[in-house]
């Protein structure tokens, strides 16, 4: 069984994986869920659909094992 320490890592690899911006994005993670809040943007010289971004991170996580749901409340700049 994965930790909920041990899944947050794995989370930010996945999410720093992507063109986006995560400086103001809080990642924790409880009993399995995964909840991303805060601001996401495109990094500079990538133009992107940052909303498209995070579905395709909502994707990849779920597949993840130990990871029972992904929430996303997210400021999209």
């Amino acid at each position: 069984m994965t930790s909920d320490a041990e899944l947050r890592r794995l989370v930010l690899r996945d999410i720093t994986k992507r063109h986006i911006d995560t400086s103001r994005l809080d990642v924790q993670v409880y009993h399995g869920v995964v909840y991303l809040r805060g601001v996401v943007s495109a990094l500079r010289g990538h133009d992107i659909d940052v909303q498209a971004e995070m579905e395709i991170i909502r994707r990849i996580l779920r597949q993840r094992p130990g990871v029972r749901d992904v929430v996303i409340d997210v400021t999209y700049r």
